[in-house]
């Protein structure tokens, strides 16, 4: 393609991006936008415009002459056809460039509103680094505010708490720590609150017998790498740490030497033993080296001295979990009373399939024959093989292993047209509102549910909150434009890419564009994004990081703000996801590499050899 042709096509390009003003009177639609997001607004209409067309082989003859690809033009639409047009009148030799009509924002408008747009959303970001970071509050915090105080030290932006669990008097015992953390530190810090929205769960499951029991950590040569940690805790106190837990008459444990040895027959009469590590309080924190089932009939002595044993007070019950595998069979119920365990024959043959209940009516409405019905986030994915009114009919097609209560349930193949916010969302705002500088709706689906928010934040006084969009279902992503320019009603907006459901929702193996694709039309509106779920997991629960979630997370700099999940280690992974960011942030700019000067290698300027 000559210079010439080059230049034909993209004013071609341009004059289609101009008919979408035509199309439909923009002014009418641009009134209804919050005055910060018209040029964002603007600039996706053009994006959504250039994208219908496949610009491949155009980006590859541009390229070659060492023009820009259009590759990076999200933030700036028309401005980057309009620069590329000028070069390409130089290049033939024109004396001067055309001039053409502009609409759309330039390039630094483009670059700093959705900087700006970041900054009022999750506040500056520190120094050296571009991109916030977010937590999420694990229910421990509620008691031990110094952790918090810690994230903060290591580079937490914004704190998270998720309306789906626990109550609102943890949550205000969250945020209260939260402002104290931020004064004596003079750190600010956002909490953002997200709704539970219409999140569809398995019910509760039957409980089994009291009883608690720990692992002990084994090398591969089957050595004991790391004993079990097993405290002993007064009865009616909680534990100060992680790990199983053990309550027992006070008196008894004050009685206790550290070093000493506590003897005991668990369950299955099984000879076992716990020294005494450390006395914190008035608990003690014991090592095991073995395994054992502790029940409501198990003596504990002090050695030899003891002769009345003592046993352990108020043991956890655990639910029965539902063992599933391939082939096999489960039935959702419309009721939520405690489901129960399949039943099994004396090889292991499933002989009578368990039952849970299911959290949404819905679905027993919606659902038909032959439609997938997916398990606890995509762990297990069954097909529909029988409907009923007050149940369904599953066969496991994937996964295996425990299907427990409180897990997600999926069904990409069904529209359930939910509404965005439940009664318990609209009884939590309440709450939310008084606390919270951003709320996250949960689940949205449609331009109404945004609106429906932004009323009742209204009719709350809040209209000065932020308003994070979690895009967790295909439809949320097949609507994204109507949803951002729904959301563009309101100041201060964010695109939460909920990695975890979205993964679940269109599989696996399309995530990868989908996460893409969110980035790119959320920087053509100039809305900033969050890059979420199992980011640095390994790392925060098990306090070492696989080498793909630490790319994982070097990739999240392309948002605008990354959020970890809870985990005991929590606190390395904030610090170690401040040190990733702040590598990458001399290197990556969204789409754009930040070509510093490498420090990697050095050429001799003799003989060109590596040093």
């Amino acid at each position: 393609m000559t210079n010439a042709s080059l230049n034909l096509t993209l004013r071609l390009l341009n004059d289609l991006v101009l008919e979408t003003e035509k199309a439909t009177p923009p002014d009418a639609e641009l009134a209804r936008l919050h005055p910060t997001h018209v040029a964002g607004a603007i600039n996706l209409r053009h994006y959504l415009t250039l994208r219908r067309y496949d610009l491949r082989k155009l980006q590859r003859e541009l390229a070659e002459l060492g023009l820009s690809s259009l590759g990076r033009a999200e933030g700036h639409v028309q401005a980057t056809l309009l620069a590329v047009r000028r070069a390409l009148s130089l290049l033939a030799g024109a004396g001067t460039a055309p001039s053409e009509p502009h609409r759309g924002p330039d390039f630094e408008a483009g670059r700093s509103r959705l900087a700006e747009n970041a900054a009022m959303l999750f506040g500056a970001p520190p120094a050296g680094r571009g991109v916030g970071i977010m937590v999420t509050a694990d229910r421990g915090m509620a008691e031990e505010p110094a952790r918090i105080r810690r994230l903060l030290e290591r580079g937490m932006n914004v704190l998270r708490i998720n309306c789906a669990h626990d109550e609102p008097a943890t949550w205000v015992k969250i945020a209260d720590h939260l402002r104290a953390a931020e004064r004596m530190s003079s750190t600010p810090c956002r909490l953002l609150m997200d709704l539970g929205g219409p999140k569809i769960r398995t019910g509760a499951l039957t409980l089994g017998p009291a009883m608690q029991t720990w692992k002990v950590h084994r090398d591969a040569r089957g050595q004991v790498a790391r004993p079990a940690e097993v405290w002993l805790v007064p009865e009616g106190e909680k534990s100060p740490g992680p790990g199983a837990v053990l309550h027992f008459p006070r008196a008894w444990l004050e009685s206790i030497a550290v070093g000493e040895r506590i003897e005991f027959l668990d369950t299955r009469a099984r000879k076992r033993h716990l020294i005494i590590h450390r006395r914190e309080g008035a608990a003690l924190l014991a090592h095991a080296e073995r395994r054992a089932f502790v029940g409501v009939l198990t003596p504990f002595r002090r050695g030899k001295q003891q002769r009345e044993p003592v046993t352990a007070l108020d043991l956890p019950r655990e639910e029965v979990a539902i063992m599933l595998a391939v082939g096999e069979k489960l039935v959702l119920t419309r009721s939520l009373a405690p489901g129960r365990a399949e039943r099994r024959d004396e090889s292991g043959l499933q002989v009578e399939p368990g039952y849970v209940g299911c959290s949404e009516p819905a679905l027993f409405e919606r659902v038909r024959r032959g439609q997938r019905v997916l398990l606890d986030d995509g762990k297990f994915e069954t097909e529909v093989v029988g409907v009923h009114p007050d149940r369904l009919e599953l066969r496991v097609v994937r996964g295996q292993g425990k299907l427990l209560s409180e897990k997600g349930i999926n069904v990409p193949d069904t529209t359930l047209d939910l509404p965005g916010l439940t009664a318990e969302d609209k009884i939590h705002l309440q709450t939310v509102v008084r606390l919270a500088d951003l709320v996250g709706l949960s689940f949205v689906q449609s331009a109404g549910d945004i609106r429906a928010l932004r009323a009742e934040l209204a009719s709350l006084g809040a209209q000065h909150l932020g308003l994070i969009l979690k895009i967790e279902t295909v439809n949320a992503f097949a609507a994204m434009p109507e949803l951002l320019w729904a959301a563009m009603e309101h100041e201060r907006i964010g695109v939460m890419i909920a990695r975890g459901d979205l993964a679940v929702e269109c599989g696996y193996q399309r995530l990868a564009e989908v996460q893409e694709e969110l980035l790119w039309i959320s920087e053509a509106a100039h809305v900033p994004t969050i890059w979420a779920t199992q980011v640095l997991e390994g790392l925060a629960k098990d306090g070492l990081p696989t080498r793909a979630e630490v790319t994982d997370a070097a990739m999240g700099s392309r948002a605008e703000c990354v959020m970890l999940n809870k985990g005991p280690h929590i606190e390395e992974a904030v610090s170690a996801l401040d040190d990733i960011l702040r590598r990458m942030d001399e290197h990556q700019s969204k789409k754009t590499p930040q070509l510093r000067a490498l420090r990697s290698w050095r050429m001799s300027a003799t003989n060109d050899q590596v040093h």
